[in-house]
């Protein structure tokens, strides 16, 4: 081997060797799917990329800061809120939220802590000011399907008409013009406008729980036997209404077919004493004589049997009894 051609391989294995060493100082970094990078030298921001794919960097001086690119979920603390209506309700949140440029986060928040920090501030605040600007029922209802599902059942059944009549409106017939997901957006909406610049993208907030707060408690409780107990009232009202109504109906059935009878046995009555009436007039006409002698008879039989004496027989009455002509 002559001298040119050890000096070549010289050559060659120093630049080996300087291409190792270059590549063991990491010039090379890799964006993987869902991940978006900011690049920083001496502190100060040099280069992003938002793209999965392999990239070079200045050894040593560059450092790599690796944000996600996916949607994040942060879940807020539990926070005590007055409703429109002055009632104290705890509500607990959650948000979707995720980093549409990275250099305007690293610039406001550096990390992801801090962040967090920021997003749940902003959050809280934004709910609490939408929800103590509405009613109860704009934050636990997105329909008026109740309303509508209890008119449709009214129109069809007249007994819960007559019920709803006697018992009084309540929160439950509020109508509801905005909603829980109206109200949601409005949250968003607000919540956006302070983070704008801070390059966080608001997708969504969301209540995951409303409840009463512990010192309305027994207050809810009370209210909803109160009710219940007006319910169970209007109940027995309409019951006792529906009794005397067929109670009354009764009574004026039994009138009716007590008058029905009552005619007809007159009427039967008169047709026997007219039938009676022609029988005596037909014997009558046979024999009057012996008509009267009968008919004095009967009248002794009914009338004389009160009387233990009789004083005078010298009547006319007494002629079939005591006269000589009533003897046969």
């Amino acid at each position: 081997m002559n001298k040119a051609m050890k000096k070549l391989l010289g050559w060659l294995a120093a630049i080996a060797i300087l291409f190792g060493l270059f590549i063991l100082t990491g010039p090379f970094y890799i964006v993987n799917e869902g991940k978006q990078v900011v690049i920083t030298r001496f502190s100060k921001i040099v280069d992003s990329h938002t793209d999965a794919g392999l990239y070079i960097k200045v050894p040593f001086l560059d450092h790599v800061i690796e944000y996600p690119k996916l949607i994040l979920s942060l879940d807020g603390d539990a926070q005590s809120i007055t409703t429109k209506e002055n009632q104290y309700i705890i509500v607990d949140t959650t948000s979707r939220w995720k980093i549409v440029d990275p250099i305007a986060f690293y610039r406001n928040f550096q990390t992801q802590d801090n962040a967090y920090n920021k997003i749940s501030d902003i959050v809280d605040s934004s709910c609490r000011t939408v929800i103590t600007q509405n009613r109860m029922s704009e934050i636990v209802r997105s329909s008026n399907i109740i309303n509508e599902n209890k008119q449709s059942k009214q129109d069809e059944d007249e007994e819960t008409r007559e019920i709803d009549s006697l018992i009084n409106a309540d929160t439950s017939n509020e109508v509801v013009s905005k909603g829980r997901s109206e109200l949601c957006r409005q949250m968003v909406v607000r919540a956006q406008a302070e983070l704008n610049g801070y390059g966080i993208e608001l997708l969504d907030i969301v209540p995951r729980q409303v409840k009463y707060s512990a010192e309305l408690n027994q207050s809810v409780y009370n209210s909803m036997i109160k009710d219940r107990n007006q319910v169970a009232q209007a109940y027995r009202s309409l019951g006792e209404g529906k009794k005397a109504k067929w109670f009354g109906k009764l009574e004026n059935d039994k009138r009716t077919i007590a008058s029905e009878a009552y005619r007809k046995s007159e009427e039967i009555k008169g047709n026997a004493d007219a039938q009676a009436a022609a029988i005596y007039a037909a014997a009558y006409n046979k024999d009057p004589e012996f008509y009267a002698f009968w008919k004095s008879m009967e009248s002794y039989k009914a009338n004389l049997k009160d009387y233990p004496a009789t004083y005078s027989t010298k009547m006319d009455y007494f002629k079939y009894l005591y006269g000589a002509d009533g003897k046969r």
